[in-house]
This record gives C-alpha cells, sequence and structure tokens, in this order.
C-alpha cells in the first residue's frame, strides 16, 4: 500500500511502504545481523532496553530472547503489528515521552544521520529523557566509508542488496538509494542522510546532553554515549 512519503522519502515494491520509504515485507524476510551481539557486549542483559525505530521487530525478537525487557517503539503501525516479545509503542521517536527511564536505550538503523537536524536533536533528546542514571545509550552510526564505493552490492539471502546512490542535494545532504532483489520481489528505497564526522556526531550528542564513551567497533558504527 502506498502511503504519503516525507520529502525526499520514496519506496516501491509489494505490501506496505512506511513514509520514510521502508518496506514492510523486505523487512520481515531480512534476518537479524550481529547487533545483538552488540549490545549485549557493550550492555549485558538483564536490564531494561529502549528500542527506538524498531521496524518489524528483527532485532527486537533477538533482545528478549537474551533476557532484556524491551520496549519497542515505532511510528509505523504496519511495523509495529509484526513485533512480538515486547511491549510496543506507536509514536514518532522525537516526541517520545514516556514516564520512565530504561537501563539501555537504542538508536539504531542510522537514524542519528537524519537530514533535519531539528530531527537528529529530536531523537538524541528522546535519548537522554529516557537514558536511566548510570544507563547506557547504544547509537548505530555510519561507518567509515558509507558513501564511498558506490554504487555496490551484497548478497542477501538468495537475493541482492545494492547501494545505486548516494547523492549530494545540497546543506550537507545526501539522498541515498538502494535496491533490494530476490527471485520473487523487488523493493527501492530513497531516503535522506547527513553524515557526521566523530567532531560533528560528538557536538551533536553534547548539545543534547549526552557525551561519547567509546567506539565499539573498528569501523566507528556502534557507539555507546551517557548522559553529560
Amino acid at each position: 500500500m502506498k502511503t504519503a512519503r516525507r520529502p525526499g522519502y520514496d519506496g516501491s515494491g509489494p505490501g506496505d511502504i512506511t513514509p520514510d520509504g521502508c518496506a514492510v515485507d523486505f523487512y520481515l524476510r531480512l534476518p537479524v545481523d550481529n547487533e545483538p551481539d552488540v549490545i549485549a557486549a557493550a550492555a549485558p542483559p538483564p536490564a531494561s532496553l529502549l528500542e527506538l525505530g524498531c521496524g518489524v521487530g528483527r532485532v527486537t525478537r533477538a533482545l528478549a530472547a537474551r533476557g532484556y525487557a524491551v520496549t519497542a517503539v515505532d511510528e509505523s503501525p504496519a511495523m509495529l503489528a509484526h513485533v512480538t516479545g515486547a511491549r510496543t509503542v506507536h509514536s514518532p521517536i522525537e516526541t517520545l515521552e514516556l514516564d520512565e527511564t530504561f537501563d539501555v536505550v537504542l538508536l539504531a538503523s542510522f537514524l542519528v544521520h537524519a537530514g533535519d537536524p531539528a530531527v537528529r536533536q529530536g531523537l538524541l533528546r528522546t535519548c537522554r529523557r529516557h537514558v536511566a542514571a548510570g544507563g547506557v545509550v547504544l547509537i548505530q552510526r555510519e561507518g567509515a566509508g558509507w558513501h564511498d564505493a558506490v554504487p555496490r552490492e551484497r548478497q542477501l539471502l538468495d537475493g541482492v542488496a545494492r547501494v545505486t546512490a548516494s547523492t549530494d542535494v545540497g546543506d550537507g545532504v545526501r539522498s541515498m538509494q538502494f535496491e533490494y532483489v530476490f527471485p520473487d520481489a523487488r523493493w527501492t528505497q530513497t531516503y535522506l542522510t547527513r553524515p557526521l564526522s566523530p567532531a560533528q556526531f560528538t557536538g551533536a550528542l553534547t548539545e543534547a546532553g549526552l557525551v561519547v564513551e567509546r567506539y565499539l567497533t573498528p569501523d566507528g558504527a556502534w557507539v555507546t554515549a551517557r548522559a553529560a
């Protein structure tokens, strides 16, 4: 089903497409990667965990199975309908106001690279507002070289995932275009991203009342932060 898109975002293919261009049916077939391992190494279970932008629950289920008490948040009802093993909350991340805090707050899927700086700061302030004293915020950012060597592709299950373009659209923002091709289906997605140098990333966290603690992976894609 085609719904209204955010400016600069689009998607195509079978099934529901969310306002930011994500195809629900594509994410339903996408396997979990190493996210649970990275998260567990940085903030071991059991712990209360707020997952911001949970999608269909691909990572949610794996985290719940490891012993986290997960509260999963997403703005898409079509995505949330598939989440199991967690309490779900239907809300945009940047306006989320839960009257509780969590041991771990997770902001994955490169959401910190929102093209609009006001949205990015809203996301980070939500992280700060909901992390418990002594708790940790885990953020996934674009790793080194993310916008290099485009186009590129990789095998994904019985199909292929392609980054077809990373185009400068001005004001430090890039338009990313993807194609996912399987024997039985094809999806595309276009979204806007604002690349952040380590210094820019640190500055954005500082503005939101957070401080970078450490980088967890050699490519700089996973970072832990704490309340300043």
